[in-house]
């Protein structure tokens, strides 16, 4: 553990004399659990690093973490011990990968249990080693829980996941309602669908009843689609990646992938604002 932060602290210190990048924070949820929210969070990471960008995906699915099964690595300490004092930042720092680094999580309402403003400020200090990061991954948990929106709140693009059934549609509509009050724009994503044609049907219902109910400022967009794939469901049994196969579904997260990195960039052209993962997670504990 201690040699993979050590690896994360010289190639971040390559960069130290240069101008510090803007982090995007990108958070993936969804209205209700079972619709490969996680699954699509990791691989998403893994396609960004895949392409040379520094990525850290941070677990924060609020008492069913998983990304260590996804991703098939064993954790022994997460964000609490970190903000209980019993270790530091780096010492819970994962390399899944070149580019990609695993920072477990853990309950909010635990960590807010551990309020120490030394600990706190302690902790933000050692987070500047992540300052370098291109792209912060928060898998977040299901629902619209009060910890959930603060990252929703915070980060710069929000994607939300559902699966074409219709309790997954309702919940999913529920996250865009209450979203929408601190989010104008909004991405979709829509898993296991038959097609991209089925995906798109059930999106413009979504959107049709959004625009029709919604009274806040909201774009909602659709970023893309995963068919119902034996390639998707293998790859969770044998707790592998699939966007590291040359299969339909890999080209389709590639393909939403891309389309989100050409928002991002878009971005980037009207925005000057420093914004690192120090900063990001300052103004999240500021909230507790």
């Amino acid at each position: 553990m201690n040699n993979q932060a050590n690896k994360l602290k010289n190639l971040m210190n390559e960069n130290k004399n240069k101008k510090s990048k803007n982090t995007h924070f990108i958070s993936i949820t969804s209205g209700k659990g079972g619709v490969g929210k996680s699954t699509i969070s990791a691989n998403l990471a893994n396609v960004l690093a895949s392409n040379n960008y520094k990525v850290g995906l941070f677990d924060a699915d609020i008492g069913l973490a998983n990304l260590d099964v996804i991703l098939n690595i064993r954790i022994q300490k997460n964000l609490l011990h970190v903000l209980k004092g019993e270790c530091s930042l780096e010492d819970i720092l994962i390399e899944v990968k070149p580019n990609l680094w695993l920072i477990p999580g853990e309950s909010g309402d635990e960590i807010l249990k551990y309020n120490d403003k030394n600990i706190y400020e302690r902790f933000l200090n050692q987070a500047s080693i992540l300052d370098e990061l291109d792209f912060l991954i928060i898998d977040t948990g299901a629902g619209i829980g009060g910890n959930i929106l603060n990252f929703l709140e915070m980060s710069d693009e929000v994607i939300i996941v559902t699966v074409p059934d219709p309790a997954a549609i309702t919940d999913a509509y529920a996250t865009i309602k209450t979203t929408s009050k601190t989010k104008e724009n909004l991405l979709m994503i829509f898993n296991m669908v038959k097609n991209e044609n089925e995906g798109l049907k059930v999106f413009e219902n979504i959107k049709k009843v959004a625009d029709a109910n919604i009274k806040n400022p909201l774009k909602l967009e659709f970023l893309g689609f995963l068919a119902s794939s034996k390639d998707v469901s293998s790859s969770i049994k044998k707790r592998t990646l699939f966007t590291d196969d040359n299969t339909s579904s890999s080209d389709e997260l590639k393909a939403l992938a891309s389309k989100l990195l050409y928002r991002l960039e878009q971005k980037v052209l009207n925005n000057v604002s420093n914004r690192s993962f120090s900063n990001f997670f300052r103004k999240i504990i500021e909230r507790f």
